[in-house]
């Protein structure tokens, strides 16, 4: 054996070769034109000793700036929050760091239940009837949300606002060319999705409306404004939000929202330098058989002792897939099970408590920031933990000088909006002191 982390022996290699009826592996290829072959050598390094290997990679690795190091004000989709030990303490059992699907469920309760415990807490947090057991990531639940909307009107025009995370709006696009769905961006006035904009480009063919509250910017949407102009020609509302803004907010749910999604990283997920992370879906009732992905549901055995099944699942999610509402049948269970840990240990009035400490956080830091010379508000809505500032400087400029004074900047607008050009987006969350937004002061202090 040459490797032992390639356990295939001489011997096998000889079995495979001879049960193919080939005398070596390039025979494998020889269907490959000589033409496209590459024949020159691969320009790599030479191999490495482990130790040698080790040492290497751990050098790589300290050149990124974590947050081991650095005080980060960047936000724009994923956070830093605080992790209690009892998340990873939890998710690093070998039952649940192994388990995947949970598709026999006699010997799969423990992750079942823990999947059902997600669900239902989603719920409780949304103001959703039903939620599915995870999906990968908070862009591409929005992206099968229009997918969803668009099998249930039977509509092809998805509106989305401009407001809504960029990058979860290239991922509905790319989803939607696949579909055949036609996607209309409604432009934002003052930091917020423009309500008239809206109600036009509104129509018997909208299959669905689709918001980000709190939005890219920070800012929170008027759903009960936006809702009756989803629902005039019976298209969907669907709301993208931030769970830990939901301890303080009234819940989508109640504003009359048909679907709800979002990313779950908040909730007990490391940045993880951008995945993976945990998608949440969450819909009402009547759509609860359109749903993408497992459901776990709560049942009785026939002795009557509650037990836990994967349920509402339509066998052409996993076999007759071109008539199928999504084609995503897995889930992010184990990340899902840190974050209903998260909410576990948290409880309701932990959440609240969090939500809380994130607003008044981050109205410090906007209050503050905003009396130094050269930095003013973008926008004068209500925002939650993230905020806009317009900066006499370029925003890049200003990220390089925080970097070298040990902190990581906010977000540069004029990235994704050129009209933002020179604007920072800033996110303040429970983990940043006082010292910390002082210390950010100072320095802007001394570049503007």
């Amino acid at each position: 054996m040459t490797f032992r982390y390639l356990p295939m022996t001489e011997e096998d290699r000889r079995e495979m070769l001879s049960e193919l009826g080939i005398e070596s592996v390039e025979e494998l290829f020889s269907d490959i034109p000589e033409s496209v072959r590459f024949k020159d050598r691969l320009r790599v390094s030479e191999p490495l000793a482990e130790p040698s290997l080790v040492r290497h990679m751990g050098r790589l690795a300290g050149k990124n700036a974590s947050f081991d190091r650095y005080t980060s004000f960047l936000g724009a989709g994923a956070y830093e929050h605080h992790i209690p030990s009892v998340v990873n303490h939890v998710i690093s059992r070998s039952e649940f760091y192994t388990a995947y699907t949970p598709y026999q469920p006699e010997v799969s309760q423990g992750e079942l239940q823990a999947i059902f415990e997600f669900q239902t807490m989603i719920c409780e947090l949304t103001g959703m009837d039903v939620a599915n057991s995870s999906m990968y990531d908070g862009p591409t639940a929005l992206s099968e949300a229009a997918g969803v909307a668009a099998a249930v009107s039977k509509r092809k025009k998805i509106l989305v606002s401009r407001a809504v995370h960029p990058e979860a709006r290239a991922i509905l696009a790319t989803q939607a060319r696949g579909l055949g769905l036609g996607v209309v961006e409604i432009p934002c006035s003052a930091g917020v999705t423009d309500p008239e904009e809206l109600a036009s480009a509104a129509d018997e063919g909208t299959a669905a409306v689709i918001v980000q509250s709190p939005n890219f910017f920070g800012n929170l949407e008027d759903l009960s404004r936006i809702e009756p102009i989803a629902h005039r020609h019976k298209g969907l509302l669907v709301v993208s939000s931030h769970p830990i803004a939901l301890g303080l907010i009234k819940p989508p749910g109640e504003y009359g929202a048909d679907i709800v999604v979002g990313d779950a990283q908040p909730m007990g997920i490391p940045v993880q330098f951008g995945g993976p992370h945990c998608g949440f879906f969450a819909v009402t009732r009547k759509l609860m058989r359109k749903v993408p992905g497992r459901i776990v549901g709560q049942t009785v055995d026939e002795d009557g002792v509650r037990g836990f099944v994967l349920t509402l699942q339509a066998r052409e999610q996993h076999i007759r897939r071109e008539k199928a509402t999504s084609n995503i049948c897995s889930n992010q269970a184990l990340n899902a099970l840190g974050a209903a840990v998260y909410m576990t240990a948290l409880g309701k009035e932990g959440l609240q408590e969090v939500s809380r400490l994130n607003l008044n956080k981050a109205h410090y830091a906007q209050k503050r920031l905003t009396q130094i010379p050269g930095v003013e508000p973008v926008f004068e809505q209500p925002f939650f933990n993230e905020f806009a500032v317009k900066l006499s400087r370029p925003a890049s400029e200003i990220n390089k000088k925080l970097l070298r004074e040990g902190m990581i900047g906010g977000y540069d607008l004029g990235r994704d909006y050129p009209e933002l050009e020179g604007s920072m987006l800033l996110a303040v969350t429970e983990m940043r002191t006082k010292e910390e937004i002082e210390e950010l002061a100072r320095v802007l202090e001394g570049v503007l």
